[in-house]
């Protein structure tokens, strides 16, 4: 009985080298990426009290277990 081996195997045992990926390619996703960890950390964090931009406990009850979880007062 024979093996059948795809065309595209690599018989000689090298490895694929790994991609470089260009400092502008990861850049808009790194910012992107830190603004939305600013802004969770904002709502988990800070908003409550003298500093809350929405009126009510909304937020605030909406991340509770959060803040919670991340060792934030809130009590």
């Amino acid at each position: 009985m024979s093996t059948v081996m795809p065309q595209n195997a690599q018989l000689t045992g090298s490895r694929a080298a790994p991609v470089a990926i260009p400092l502008r390619d990861v850049l808009p996703w790194a910012v992107f990426g830190g603004l939305m960890m600013v802004l969770a950390i904002y709502f988990v964090g800070v908003e409550e009290g003298a500093l809350s931009l929405f009126s009510g406990s909304y937020v605030h009850e909406y991340v509770h277990d959060a803040r919670h979880l991340l060792g934030f007062p809130c009590h």
